[in-house]
């Protein structure tokens, strides 16, 4: 697919976003075209793909999002991509299967748990060679993944000891992200309340935004103590938004940070929001 200004703007699910500190300026498809010149990070957040529920085209639902995010890739060239939670859906034996899917992704990856993943961790390192809490530095850009869930599906809070050791040893770098499956206020239907999470987080002026899967039918931002917690919908599963998508995050010029949802097949939601 050649993402010309045309295209690009035909594929924008919905509208941009320029994340400030305190806040968010929302962008039209056309702005955002226009504002991604000179890219110095892109990656992908992706979640919900609930490989094996029942009564869903679950193989088709990954095939389709592999290939979409490939041909993404191809046109803008993307450092990694998050998978964050809801792999599979409660049956621990399709952890292998759903991997095979993923690993048609061309660009390196990430994965974290959420509450549909029933897999003990031992069962998870082995399968994705991670720990369900696991740090990495891409472009001088810190990724804290951190496990909100367990072998029996059960809402959790983070882990905040570890996730405060990863914070300190980030507080040189210009950019941290954090990606947790589970909302972590009750924004949501399907949300916790963890306020010592927030109170954690508001300490870490480099903490640029939190993502959450989880709320299928969720593809906006929330702001909380200055930080956005940005939501991606879905790319699988039997409920949510009209369409399956994936988000797209950018550092641009002069360390600003775009984000916008992806939809390569139908044109949806271009309002903004």
């Amino acid at each position: 697919m050649n993402y010309t200004r045309k295209q690009f703007i035909k594929s924008v699910s919905a509208a941009g976003t320029l994340l400030l500190a305190g806040g968010f300026v929302s962008l039209s498809a056309a702005e955002v075209f226009e504002r991604r010149k000179k890219v110095r990070l892109r990656f992908i957040v992706a979640s919900d793909g609930h490989y094996g529920q029942p009564q869903t085209p679950f193989d088709n639902y990954f095939n389709t999002f592999t290939e979409q995010a490939n041909n993404f890739h191809s046109e803008n060239p993307v450092d990694f991509c998050v998978i964050n939670g809801d792999i599979i859906h409660d049956k621990p034996d399709f952890l292998d299967k759903a991997k095979t899917k993923i690993d048609n992704l061309v660009m390196p990856y990430y994965v974290t748990r959420g509450n549909h993943d029933m897999v003990s961790a031992a069962n998870w390192n082995a399968v994705w060679n991670m720990a369900l809490n696991h740090h990495a530095v891409v472009k001088n850009t810190a990724l804290i993944l951190a496990d909100c869930s367990n072998e029996q599906g059960k809402y959790l809070s983070p882990d905040l000891e570890w996730m405060k050791k990863q914070l300190d040893k980030s507080y040189k770098l210009k950019n941290v992200f954090i990606f947790v499956h589970i909302p972590q206020a009750k924004w949501t239907a399907n949300a916790i309340d963890t306020p010592q999470f927030f109170e954690l987080l508001k300490a870490y002026k480099n903490i640029r935004c939190v993502f959450h899967g989880h709320e299928h039918d969720q593809d906006g931002v929330r702001i909380h103590n200055g930080i956005p917690f940005l939501f991606d919908a879905h790319i699988g599963g039997n409920w949510g938004t009209s369409y399956k998508g994936f988000r797209v995050v950018e550092i641009v010029n002069d360390n600003e940070v775009i984000t916008y949802m992806m939809n390569p097949i139908d044109r949806t939601n271009e309002a903004t929001y």
